[in-house]
């Protein structure tokens, strides 16, 4: 088991394309009840404009819009349901586009499906860090097939059209059975999913396989924000994160409006060489138009083994589609970015932290020497948007400036999760901080913000941080090759603070309107970034004045 505290965005990374969007808590019907509210309720609004986005099942849209408008307006009962019930249908879309996953569908039997989930009822009975609700994890499964059974990506494929009525009458009579039963351990929550494939067998003429893999992935999913089931290939994109290098092209994407656009470009990667940058949108992938693909369909179409070729038609906004041929090959994703001196007669110095990954502590090792042989008297360390990784590497790095005391706290149900992470003086660098943070700022982030809070070692600037206090596990799976990431132990700052649904205050508040958009780097287009940047230059003002104290 590795440990992994990370939030988990919506936009895809090629080659560590695991997206997991936060689940709500209770699973609801697949499709929107009309709702009477007054017309001048914003939220009549944001429901109208949800609706159309899933009318059209543009779901990872939908999560989105959701998610940011559920950050307006906390708890509204409307959105969470639309949130949750959205997410039913864009994981099933994600499992349903997944190769591995239906390699699954293809060879498991429903013996081996039902011990599959066997197996992930025993990992979460071990390691999940509240004691499970089996009836409620029962529920979910359950919950999970209504809305499979209302998708055609579900129904096409398992060849199945099943009538409105028909599927009342079908889950009157499987609640029914389930409500008789006291679903009090795993094996009779195996029971129970046994007992919904035959039901389903008997009623709706559908096998057993699919139907089993629902209560799989309902009941994982929905533990909390965070666990989910993992197909083969989503565990190994894991693995990936973990070891920041994979086979691909090195571009990250997001679906908007219809339309698959490029996020990020990593640096030298084939698809930096080819000429394709941020903002571009990919409207064909070998001749094949992507204008009704989502991002894991896409996803499928442009990974391959290293060395293949892949033709990608681009248009760059205002522009004229172009064909690009790229060669997939290994590449490394960088944690450390940016780094350069942005104030040389003062010695401010600036780096970007993307991520928490294997190679981040040696990767930030190396700038901060660069930084110091260029003369580093100040450091700006920047964290906005970054989702977090691994808890050892964000432990690491907050070692880096910490001398002594605690780093971070994790308390879990299983004794063996209980841990204190603490400081070394050894190899501490004692340069002034300022640690710029905004609301993507998740996990092993909050971790290092956290620390660098309690211990009054930086000043935190910019907005509050996303709120993820939480450590996931990842869990091979013995069957189909698949895996689980389970959430294992709370974390909480040197302070014995907690970060769920609190996040990391900054000491300096800065918010910013739109984000920056800066052509090139920080060291060659300074004056532009920060105009563009409020954060950056506020944070720059601080570090002055922390050399100026001196």
């Amino acid at each position: 088991m590795r440990s992994w505290v990370r939030r988990f965005p919506s936009a895809l990374l090629l080659g560590l394309s695991l997206i997991v969007l936060p689940a709500n808590a209770a699973a609801q019907l697949a499709f929107a009840p009309s709702v009477n509210r007054p017309a001048s309720d914003p939220v009549t609004e944001i429901l109208r404009h949800g609706q159309s986005l899933e009318h059209d099942r543009r779901w990872a849209e939908a999560l989105t819009y959701y998610e940011e408008s559920l950050r307006k307006h906390p708890g509204n009962r409307f959105l969470e349901e639309r949130f949750t019930s959205s997410k039913l249908h864009y994981d099933l879309a994600r499992r349903y586009s997944d190769h591995s996953f239906s390699q699954s569908l293809a060879s498991l039997s429903e013996q081996d499906a039902l011990g599959l989930y066997a197996e992930v009822l025993l990992k979460i009975q071990s390691h999940y860090v509240d004691p499970p609700n089996w009836d409620q994890l029962v529920e979910r499964g359950t919950t999970a097939l209504e809305a499979a059974l209302q998708d055609p990506v579900f129904t096409e494929r398992n060849g199945r059209q099943v009538s409105s009525a028909d599927l009342q009458r079908f889950f009157s009579e499987l609640r029914g059975q389930l409500a008789r039963r006291q679903i009090q351990d795993r094996h009779a929550a195996r029971d129970a999913a046994a007992l919904a494939a035959y039901t389903a067998k008997a009623r709706l003429g559908l096998t057993g396989t699919p139907v089993v893999l629902e209560y799989v992935c309902g009941a994982t999913n929905a533990l909390d924000d965070y666990s989910a089931y993992l197909t083969a290939d989503q565990l190994n994109e894991v693995y990936s994160q973990i070891d920041g290098n994979f086979v691909g092209l090195g571009i990250e994407l997001k679906s908007a409006e219809g339309a698959l656009t490029i996020v990020k470009v990593i640096p030298s990667s084939p698809a930096e060489r080819g000429g394709l940058h941020g903002g571009d949108s990919i409207v064909a992938v070998d001749g094949r138009a992507t204008a009704d693909m989502n991002t894991d369909e896409a996803a499928n179409l442009l990974q391959g083994p290293e060395g293949s070729t892949v033709r990608v038609t681009a248009v760059a906004t205002g522009g004229k589609p172009r064909v690009v041929t790229l060669v997939r090959q290994h590449v490394e994703i960088p944690s450390v970015t940016d780094e350069s001196i942005i104030d040389p007669d003062r010695g401010v110095a600036y780096l970007k932290l993307t991520c928490f990954q294997k190679t981040t502590s040696r990767d930030l090792d190396t700038a901060l020497w660069k930084l110091h042989r260029l003369g580093m008297r100040s450091l700006i360390m920047d964290l906005r948007g970054n989702p977090g990784g691994l808890l050892t590497s964000a432990v690491e790095i907050v070692d880096k400036f910490v001398e002594a005391g605690t780093i971070v706290s994790t308390r879990g149900r299983n004794p063996s999760e209980d841990f204190n992470y603490s400081a070394h003086k050894a190899g501490t660098w004692r340069v002034p901080l300022v640690v710029l943070i905004d609301g993507d700022s998740a996990s092993a982030s909050e971790i290092f913000a956290g620390a660098m809070r309690d211990h009054r070692r930086a000043v935190m600037v910019g907005e509050r941080s996303y709120g993820k206090g939480s450590v996931q596990g990842i869990f091979p799976l013995n069957l189909s090759h698949s895996g689980l990431r389970l959430t294992t132990a709370k974390f909480y700052s040197p302070n014995g603070l907690p970060f769920s649904k609190v996040g990391v205050e900054p000491d300096v508040v800065v918010h910013q309107v739109a984000k920056p958009v800066v052509d090139g780097d920080i060291a060659t287009n300074q004056q532009s970034a920060l105009v563009a940047d409020a954060m950056l230059a506020q944070a720059l003002t601080i570090a002055q004045s922390n050399i100026a104290r001196k």
